[in-house]
């Protein structure tokens, strides 16, 4: 858990499909955003933004972390001046305008990240303490203790993991216990979901018996040719003892089946050229046909192997749908939880102007743009 992707997975603790307007106003100064009676201060948003920089800049490899430093962006130019390479000869050089611009997203990008974890926590830890849910400290150091262990036995590496991902201790204690009471909330909203009779099993079988199907299958062996006088050339060829892989070298024009000596394997009804498909799937095996004309040229061809479909049974199907149906209704529990869960805390959140973040602010802009917040930047 303790690896950059484990964090992000982390980060997404109870992020659940939320999609549910006035500016931010009458805020403490040294806030972004009030949650009820909580604050997320600036101070907050400062010690996380540079860790979600660096998370942001390990999606895409050779990109340099961006510099947090709007409105100018003097620093993240200068990084991105640095990684840029150099123009190509007679190409014009890339203006700091145009890096600007690309800051300026990105900037967007990462603030976003940082004020919807900060929210997303308050909310998380906001209705486990509604619901009485909690995590001792005792249960959260033994879970650091177990995955430090676990990823790195080595106290180099685990130092080096530290400075490359801008994380202290405390975060990644404060991380691991939101994953733990986003834990104890899925199973509180989980709880009972956790059966599916044999009716349920029985009428999903007979609902969705092509899920339990396998098709036919046929081996073919064939030859493609550009016009029917080369078909038949290469078909008397067959008839006279040639073999197989010496009229297909010869004679074919398609050079996939020519690597297989024109043998097709497990071809499935549908999946060949409509005229090859009708009379291969109409014909028995060992028997020389042809030539057919399709949409490629001319097919000589032998069904060499018939595979009969076969179709699952209830007992066989039994444990896979259980499991399916089981998952289906915790999944639509939650569903149901984090509509009534969302309308409660959004109505709550207020944020700053350049905080404003949609669907997490209840004053978030109504109007469609490009990122998911306002493109003012912080004060």
């Amino acid at each position: 858990m303790l690896s950059r992707r484990t964090l992000q997975a982390l980060g997404a603790f109870f992020v659940i499909a939320l999609a549910l307007s006035a500016c931010g106003g009458g805020l403490p100064g040294n806030s972004i955003a009030t949650i009820g009676g909580t604050k997320i201060t600036k101070a907050q948003f400062s010690h996380w933004l540079p860790i979600y920089a660096k998370q942001d800049a390990a999606q895409s490899p050779g990109a340099p972390t961006i510099v947090p430093d709007p409105p100018t962006f003097t620093k993240c130019i200068a990084a991105y001046r640095k990684a840029l390479p150099k123009p190509a000869k007679g190409k014009p050089k890339v203006s700091d305008a145009q890096i600007k611009t690309q800051c300026q997203t990105s900037y967007n990008r990462v603030r976003d990240a940082t004020v919807s974890f900060l929210i997303q926590s308050q909310w998380l830890e906001g209705e486990t303490k509604d619901k009485k849910l909690t995590v001792t400290d005792k249960t959260v150091d033994q879970q650091f203790k177990t995955t430090k262990q676990q990823q790195y036995p080595q106290e180099s590496q685990f130092q080096q993991f530290l400075k490359t991902s801008g994380l202290t201790i405390p975060d990644i204690l404060y991380r691991l216990k939101l994953n733990a009471l986003s834990t104890k909330l899925q199973a509180m909203i989980t709880k009972g979901k956790t059966t599916a009779t044999a009716a349920e099993i029985s009428q999903y079988y007979n609902s969705h018996k092509s899920q339990f199907a396998q098709p036919e299958k046929r081996d073919l062996l064939v030859v493609l040719t550009k016009t029917a006088a080369t078909a038949n050339q290469a078909k008397a060829a067959l008839q006279h003892g040639q073999s197989w892989k010496a009229v297909v070298k010869k004679y074919s024009i398609d050079q996939q089946s020519k690597l297989t000596n024109g043998l097709l394997s497990g071809v499935v009804k549908g999946q060949e050229d409509k005229a090859l498909d009708t009379a291969a799937f109409a014909a028995p095996t060992g028997k020389l046909l042809g030539p057919i004309k399709g949409q490629f040229g001319y097919y000589v061809f032998q069904v060499k192997k018939i595979t009969a479909g076969t179709t699952q049974s209830l007992a066989n199907a039994t444990l896979a749908i259980r499991q399916q149906l089981i998952s289906q209704k915790q999944q639509n529990a939650v569903n149901a939880y984090v509509k009534t869960f969302s309308k409660k805390w959004k109505a709550q959140t207020t944020c700053r102007k350049g905080f404003t973040v949609k669907d997490l602010c209840k004053n978030a802009p109504t109007a469609k743009t490009s990122t998911t917040a306002t493109t003012t930047t912080g004060q």
